[in-house]
C-alpha cells in the first residue's frame, strides 16, 4: 500500500483526477483502448467532474461501475445515473458504459451471463478508483455478504450477485480477481474514520476486511 495525504479534499481530487487520467493517456497510447472502472456514491463526485473535461480519447475509453444496485437508472440509489451525471458528459460523453444492470429483469441472476460476456472484452482493467465504506468493504464485497466468499475467491468469475444486510438491495459487483488483476489500482477515502478503519483492516482477516484483497498493490490517496 502506498499512500498520499493531501492537504485538502480539492488537491486530492485535483491529483487524483491527473494521475487517472495521465494513466489512461498512457494506456490508449500504447494499446488504442483503455478500461476505467469507478465507484459511486459522493465521494468521487468530484474527481469525475474533474475527468469529465479532460481531453482523452474517449471513445475509446471503456467504463465500468465497480458495483451497482439492482435499481432502475432513474432511482437515486442508481450507481449509473450518478455516472451519467457526473462523469459521463461533457468531452467523456463518448466514452462507452459497460452496463452492470439491465432494465427488466428482476434479479441479476436472470441476466449475469449477459453482463459478463458485456465485460470480459474490456479487461484487464487499466484503471481502478476504488472506495473503502466504515465497514471496510468495498466494490460490494461486504463482510457478511452472501457470496463474499466465492467473491474473493481467486477462481471468482468476473462478476457475481452478491446480497448483505448492510447493501440494502441485491447488486452486481466485480469480483477479486478483477480487481486484484486492474494495471493501475487506486482508493479515494476522506476523512479520520475511514484512514483509522483502512489502517487496521491490515490486520484483520480478509472476511472481515474486504478492501484487504487489493491493498497490496494499491495506492491510497487520502485528505481528512
Amino acid at each position: 500500500m502506498r499512500w498520499h495525504d493531501y492537504p485538502d479534499r480539492e488537491m486530492l481530487h485535483l491529483s487524483l483526477a491527473n494521475t487517472i487520467a495521465g494513466q489512461l493517456a498512457d494506456y490508449l497510447r500504447r494499446e488504442g483502448r483503455a478500461t476505467l472502472s469507478v465507484p459511486g456514491g459522493a465521494t468521487p463526485g468530484p474527481v469525475f467532474d474533474i475527468l469529465s473535461g479532460v481531453d482523452l480519447d474517449w471513445p475509446n475509453v471503456a467504463v465500468v461501475l465497480n458495483d451497482e444496485r439492482w435499481v432502475p437508472e432513474d432511482s437515486p440509489r442508481s450507481n449509473t445515473r450518478l455516472l451519467r451525471q457526473r462523469l459521463l458528459c461533457g468531452k467523456a460523453a463518448t466514452a462507452r458504459l459497460i452496463p452492470l444492470y439491465q432494465p427488466g429483469a428482476a434479479q441479476p441472476e436472470d441476466v449475469l451471463d449477459a453482463l459478463s460476456q458485456g465485460l470480459a472484452p474490456h479487461l484487464p482493467i487499466s484503471v481502478l478508483l476504488l472506495g473503502m465504506g466504515f465497514d471496510m468493504h468495498t466494490a460490494s464485497l461486504f463482510p457478511g455478504a452472501d457470496r463474499l466468499a466465492e467473491a474473493l475467491s481467486p477462481q471468482a468469475p468476473p462478476l457475481l450477485p452478491m446480497r448483505a444486510e448492510a447493501a440494502g438491495e441485491p447488486r452486481v459487483t466485480l469480483t477479486a480477481p478483477v480487481l486484484r488483476g486492474a494495471i493501475n489500482i487506486h482508493v479515494l477515502i476522506t476523512g479520520p474514520e475511514k484512514r483509522a478503519a483502512i489502517e487496521r483492516a491490515a490486520s484483520l482477516p480478509l472476511d472481515q476486511a474486504p478492501i484487504r484483497v487489493i491493498l497490496d498493490q494499491a495506492e491510497v490517496h487520502w485528505a481528512e
